[in-house]
C-alpha cells in the first residue's frame, strides 16, 4: 500500500517503515491477546502488571501502525516521538511478558512480539537520523 502512495515517504526507506508498520500491527494483536489469555489463568491476581502493560503496549502499537500508515503532511518530530514511545512499551511489556514466559506460553509468544517490535521501531528511529 506505501508504494501505491503519491506522497510515498520522502527520503525513507520503504521497507524500513513498512517493516515497522506490520510489526506494530501484530504486536498490538499479540498483547492483546496476551491480555485476554493473563485473565483466563487461575492466578490472574499473579498477572494485573501483564495485563495493564500488554493492554497499554496494544493501544500504542496500533496507534503507532495507524500514524506511520499516513504519508501526507508527516511531522518527522512527532513521527520520532511516537515511534520512540511505541519502542519503550514493547520493552517495558516485553519485559514482563518474559517475567511469565516459563510458566505461559500467551507470555513468551507476545514477549517475541515485543522483541520484534522494539526492534522494528529502533530500525525506523536509525533510519530517520
Amino acid at each position: 500500500m506505501l508504494d501505491t502512495h503519491p506522497a510515498k515517504a520522502a527520503g525513507l526507506d520503504q521497507d524500513v517503515l513498512a517493516a515497522c508498520i506490520e510489526q506494530c500491527f501484530a504486536c498490538a494483536q499479540a498483547c492483546t491477546a496476551c491480555a485476554d489469555a493473563c485473565l483466563s489463568e487461575q492466578m490472574v491476581a499473579d498477572l494485573v502488571t501483564c495485563v495493564r502493560l500488554d493492554l497499554d503496549c496494544a493501544d500504542i502499537c496500533e496507534t503507532t501502525g495507524r500514524a506511520l500508515s499516513r504519508q501526507t503532511g508527516r511531522d518527522i518530530n512527532l513521527v520520532r516521538a511516537l515511534v520512540q514511545a511505541c519502542a519503550t512499551a514493547c520493552k517495558v511489556c516485553g519485559d514482563e511478558c518474559e517475567r511469565h514466559a516459563g510458566i505461559h506460553e500467551h507470555c513468551r509468544v507476545c514477549a517475541e512480539a515485543c522483541r520484534r517490535c522494539e526492534k522494528a521501531c529502533q530500525d525506523l528511529l536509525a533510519a530517520l537520523g
